[in-house]
């Protein structure tokens, strides 16, 4: 029976290590200071090279050359029965399988014994987080005060569920998952001594497959390999059922063109050819992420072809940042999401469908029409971007008032507003407008409404940044009745907006601002017309009251 790569591949010395230098020269220093600890933790993601490590370490104590930095020499007595696995003082337990006080127990009974071939009883304790709470109470002490010569290594993908009572009587080192272009390089060494014919894309593509984990990709390699032809691209993409890259920019092309049925058909056509769903998604995730390094000048991270990376700019040059942003999650929640798994490509196509009606979204605002003011207009904040206000020259606004206007809920008199001057154009930057007393009928603070905007979304952004994008779309703020009142200009932004917990967070985040808890509801703004929708009544309250009793008059634009 031929031997797995993996093992046949395994680093018997340090210079074999591939992308642990760190882990590596720390070990080295101190055994040729020959100041070894008792105790060690070597925590990180699988297949990073912790238990070859440990060995390794196991090998180097136990290594009979007279010269410390010359160990593991690897051709002494002890070195080689390690690497045949019969040196008796090397003992490796799976604490997966051996989770009981009582194999600890045992283990405590027998380590007092002294060794029988070399210097140092290495105890090897792999998925040391497995074991149980009474088995890591009864390590402890053994742990901290072992016989002089035991050696404890403990290995651990998951660092968090081991006790801190334990990680302080350890000395740890965390393993880190090995960049692409290191493991290429080692395993077309591999290829070369195993004679294998493959394609550079090939090798891509199977490190990036294995998410930083060189077992892994060996694994890959060891079973495209058992085809026994050359290992070509295409037949590297049908064994690890990946799409291709093309399959990839087109599902992208389509968000970006807002061709639905288009994309649902590259989705589709993807899957029939054998694709992996989840696998699909991560290469969509990938990409997204190489579009988000290039839109963010980071092209030089990009580990890609100059074709594509030329692809990848064109792209990015059109995608909005925070529309990038969100597909990225969107299909980095479909690779990850396992719920749905009765219908693999439903994620897919749900995640295809609201990155699309984002995009929609995203251009609705930036085709909407602006606000239009007249050089002698006093400036206002929350009117709808239709009307134009103008003001009668005869009549200008007072200048000690002319920084701050609030609508306050509750006000007793319709001709109140009148008194109070316009905002400045948020447009427009105007120094920082200091608040005014609480008004007694409301007990809410007097701000314009541009900085209540602001503080609210400043706040918001701290537990849903997506909900911030949404507030930034609102097109006006009014207070009336004791509620906030936000004006969309589609109807697609207001159903976003009271799509899961929006208004929520607004809410808190108002009642934070104002002092004051008021209810939060959205509205549509006539967009389709130059006019105030027919049938509106301007209230002496509102903003648009507000700009008529100071003289202003509604017109058409042309």
């Amino acid at each position: 029976m031929s031997q797995a790569f993996y093992r046949k591949w395994r680093p018997r010395l340090w210079d074999q290590v591939v992308g642990q230098e760190h882990v590596v020269h720390t070990l080295q220093n101190a055994i040729r200071s020959e100041r070894i600890g008792h105790a060690y933790l070597f925590a990180g993601p699988r297949g990073t090279g912790k238990t070859t490590t440990a060995r390794l370490l196991a090998k180097a104590v136990n290594c009979l050359a007279p010269n410390p930095a010359d160990r593991p020499c690897n051709q002494c007595p002890n070195c080689v029965a390690v690497n045949e696995g019969r040196f008796l003082d090397l003992i490796e337990i799976d604490a997966a399988s051996n989770t009981s006080v009582d194999d600890i127990r045992d283990l405590r009974e027998k380590i007092n014994f002294s060794p029988s071939q070399g210097r140092y009883k290495v105890y090897i304790i792999d998925e040391v987080h497995m074991l149980s709470t009474a088995a890591f109470n009864a390590l402890l002490k053994t742990l901290e005060e072992p016989p002089p010569h035991a050696i404890f290594i403990l290995a651990t993908t998951e660092e968090h569920k081991i006790p801190a009572t334990v990680l302080s009587r350890c000395q740890q080192h965390e393993f880190r998952r090995i960049p692409v272009n290191q493991m290429v390089s080692y395993l077309k060494g591999m290829c070369d001594e195993e004679k294998l014919e493959i394609e550079p894309e090939a090798l891509t593509l199977i490190a990036r497959q294995s998410t930083g984990s060189l077992r892994d990709a060996i694994s890959l390699l060891d079973q495209l390999a058992s085809t026994g032809e050359k290992i070509s691209l295409a037949s590297a993409q049908t064994v690890l059922g990946t799409a291709t890259s093309q399959s990839v920019v087109t599902l992208i092309n389509t968000i970006l063109d807002k061709r639905p049925a288009d994309g649902l058909n590259c989705i589709q056509q993807a899957l029939d050819g054998g694709t992996d769903p989840r696998q699909f998604a991560r290469q969509v995730v990938d990409y997204l992420r190489n579009l988000m390094l290039v839109r963010l000048g980071n092209a030089n991270m990009v580990d890609a072809t100059s074709e594509a990376r030329l692809q990848m700019a064109k792209q990015a040059n059109v995608f909005e940042m925070p529309l990038l942003m969100a597909t990225v999650r969107l299909f980095n929640e479909a690779a990850t999401d396992t719920r749905l798994g009765w219908q693999p490509g439903l994620l897919l196509e749900l995640a295809l469908a609201e990155a699309i009606e984002c995009n929609t979204g995203s251009q609705d605002i930036q085709s909407s029409q602006k606000l239009e003011i007249s050089s002698e207009a006093p400036p206002l904040i929350g009117i709808p971007k239709t009307p134009e206000i103008i003001s009668r020259p005869s009549e200008p606004a007072q200048p000690d008032s002319t920084s701050k206007i609030a609508t306050v809920a509750q006000q007793p008199e319709k001709n109140q507003a009148s008194k109070a001057a316009p905002v400045a154009n948020p447009k427009v930057s105007t120094p920082p407008v200091q608040p005014d007393q609480p008004s007694p009928q409301s007990g809410l603070t007097k701000k314009s409404m541009k900085q209540i905007l602001e503080q609210i979304s400043a706040l918001v952004k701290k537990d849903h940044p997506q909900t911030v994008g949404l507030l930034n779309s609102c097109k006006s703020l009014t207070i009336k009745d004791g509620v906030l009142i936000l004006g969309y200009q589609t109807e697609v932004l207001k159903l976003k907006m009271e799509m899961g917990d929006n208004l929520d967070l607004t809410r808190r985040a108002v009642k934070q601002v104002l002092g004051s808890d008021l209810e939060v509801v959205c509205a549509v703004i006539n967009s389709k017309t130059n006019a105030l929708p027919p049938g509106m009544d301007v209230d002496g309250d509102g903003m648009v009251g507000t700009a008529l009793n100071l003289g202003g008059q509604i017109v058409n634009k042309e």
